[in-house]
């Protein structure tokens, strides 16, 4: 998907609308961009920007916020509704990854930290909500750290990048090379994750021959 593009034509709504869908609806949420989304916003938003639309900072931190809060809550009451058994319906093997490495955060570093760290991780980010509803997360404790995490991630990443363009100058010509920096860097903890369970099933398989 073209990030620059959705930004300079729809604006914060458009922001709004993908962040939602891509933290509340885990099988089209998927396909949807978070941070190569939110870095070129922020950038638009420079006054330093010169070319393309200039973005006013404001709504694009609203609507980022409220997009994925409200996208989180709606995949948590999915989760919840749907139940675990929902869960292993995904085809997809990066989905049905990312549910399994959900379920090890919340398994791992109790539902505060695993909400909010989630944010950070691709395809985590999508599918979490509704893992921590169907297994059975409180609700005030999910809600309280999903908001927390998610204005994080959010506000962090529109702000770094504000800043950034303001500090150079034309920063719409770093528009491509800084959305495709942060689409590798996204990359980088599913590539670990897959590494890391080829490494466990040979491990594995090595000490079942012994």
């Amino acid at each position: 998907m073209n990030t620059v593009w959705l930004v300079s034509t729809y604006g914060a709504f458009g922001i709004l609308l993908c962040i939602f869908a891509e933290t509340g609806l885990p099988v089209l949420g998927f396909f949807m961009p978070g941070d190569t989304l939110l870095v070129p916003a922020g950038l638009l938003c420079a006054s330093t920007a010169r070319s393309g639309p200039h973005l006013p900072l404001l709504p694009v931190l609203v609507c980022a916020a409220a997009g994925t809060i409200a996208g989180a809550q709606l995949g948590f009451w999915t989760g919840r509704r749907a139940g675990r058994a929902a869960l292993a319906r995904f085809e997809n093997p990066r989905l049905h990854a990312g549910v399994e490495r959900a379920e090890e955060l919340l398994g791992r570093y109790g539902h505060a930290k695993a909400v909010v760290l989630g944010r950070f991780i691709p395809v985590v980010r999508t599918v979490l909500n509704p893992v921590a509803g169907a297994l059975g997360v409180p609700l005030r404790t999910f809600t309280l750290w999903q908001v927390i995490g998610g204005l994080l991630w959010s506000q962090s990443l529109v702000l770094g990048s504000y800043w950034l363009g303001d500090s150079v100058r034309h920063p719409d010509a770093y528009l491509v090379p800084s959305v495709a920096v942060v689409f590798v860097a996204s990359l980088a903890p599913v590539a670990l994750e897959v590494l890391r369970v080829r490494f466990t099933k040979r491990a594995g398989r090595d000490a079942s021959r012994d």
